[in-house]
This record gives structure tokens, sequence and C-alpha cells, in this order.
């Protein structure tokens, strides 16, 4: 069994099993994918570690793509290691942060995974928490409800891949004759986005590139968070959010 959710920001209240009673017939060979904003690994306090461990307790295995809402100092701190002829980074056994521009096969299935997305709530700017005047500043932001995030605190410059990784991404997709079966993200490709969005939300390089990907490769579903909805655009591009969604392979 293979389910797909959007969005948890840390919140995986959704998995209990009088909410998610379809776990009680899975096991660790069965999988729950996250779609970003995964946020269980976000300040490294004792309650996150609960809600980790929470997770590895449960009968399936849990797998993330990297969102725009994650702490991506505290997830290089994790080791790399190949799992399902990708990398993935084990946050728990059986929690698994799967790596940027890598392929998976899960249940003879191939997944392409390419997490990350421009956060859209810094309008009023990114502080930097060593600033003189970090302080006075934050005050007055938040006095007037502002849209901002604190470097390093509440924002990383890693939730856009870098050129390394767009340029593994192509090497890995091209390895694989540019086919797979489900492709998982966190943003969508420009085109979709824009349909979804109505201008709402503007292209950047990452949207970009996932618009060569949509035009240049063959796959069944593209599955994406990052929208907080639940919704289908143009058959093929599956938008979720709270709803836990299964794939049916």
């Amino acid at each position: 069994m293979l389910f797909l959710t959007g969005d948890t920001h840390g919140d995986f209240t959704r998995f209990r099993t009088d909410i998610f009673p379809e776990q009680k017939q899975m096991t660790k060979e069965d999988y729950v994918i996250v779609l970003g904003d995964f946020g269980g690994v976000w300040d490294g306090s004792k309650e996150e570690q609960y809600w980790l461990d929470w997770l590895e307790d449960k009968p399936f295995t849990t797998l993330f793509v990297s969102g725009n809402h994650e702490n991506y100092d505290l997830l290089a701190a994790y080791p790399i290691q190949t799992w399902k002829g990708g990398r993935v980074q084990a946050v728990r056994p059986s929690v698994l942060h799967l790596l940027r521009g890598e392929v998976f096969t899960l249940m003879g299935k191939t997944f392409f995974a390419l997490g990350g997305a421009s956060s859209h709530d810094i309008s009023d700017g990114i502080l930097e928490p060593d600033a003189p005047d970090f302080r006075r500043r934050k005050r007055q932001l938040d006095a007037r409800g502002a849209l901002y995030r604190v470097n390093h605190r509440s924002w990383w410059k890693e939730e856009l891949p870098g050129e390394g990784e767009y340029r593994h991404a192509e090497d890995t997709l091209n390895a694989h004759d540019r086919k797979v079966d489900f492709i998982l993200t966190h943003c969508a490709p420009t085109s979709v986005q824009n349909a979804l969005s109505k201008g709402m939300y503007q292209p950047d390089a990452l949207t970009d590139y996932l618009e060569q990907v949509k035009d240049s490769c063959q796959f069944q579903y593209w599955f994406f968070g990052h929208y907080h909805d639940n919704k289908v655009i143009g058959q093929k591009y599956v938008l979720l959010y709270e709803q836990i969604l299964e794939l049916t392979l």
C-alpha cells in the first residue's frame, strides 16, 4: 500500500489510527509520502523528538521530500545512504528524507523526487539574526504583522535547489531515458502553478525547471503540495494538502 499527503508542518495527527485507519493493514513495506513541508526536523526540541519517535512506531514507513519550511541546517546533519535505488537521509529508521534529483523504485514503480519551493511569506524581507539592529527591526515588523523570516532560524536559502542539484536531477532523468512512473515535488511546474493560482504565485528557477521536466519527461502522475489545497489540474497533476490519497499500483 502507498499513500500520499500534503504539507504536515510538524503536525502528524492526521496519521492517528482513528483518522487514518488503513494503517491497520500496513507494514514497514508500505509507505506514506509527505509532499514537502514535512516540518518534523525543525528545532530539535524534545517535543519534536517525541513526534519523530511516534512516527517511527507507526506500522508504515514515512517518506518525505523537502519543502520551503524545513530546517536545512538540522537536515544536513543526517548521513546520506542509498535506499531503493536513490539517496535518502534516515531521520529515523523508517522516516526517510528523499533527496533531490533521485529516482526510487517502490513496489515495482519508479518515483522521481525533487523537493523545494520558494517561500511566499517573506514579502517584508529576511532578517539576519546577528545584525546590530535585529531586535529593533523584529519588534517593528511584529508590531505591524509583517511577513518576514529570520535567516537560519525560520528561512534557509537551501529551500531552492542549487546548480549542482539541478545537474544531478538532469543526469538522473537522462539515465532513466526521461521516463518514470510518478513525480514527487513540493511546488508545481510554472504552467500548473499559473493555472492553479491565477497569478498569485510568481514563477522562479525551480518552477521553470519543473516546467522543462514536464515537457521533456514521460510520467503517469505528478504529485505536489505547497499550495494548501486538494485538487487535480489537467488530469495528471495532483495537489494534496490534508487529504491522504491511496495510490493504486
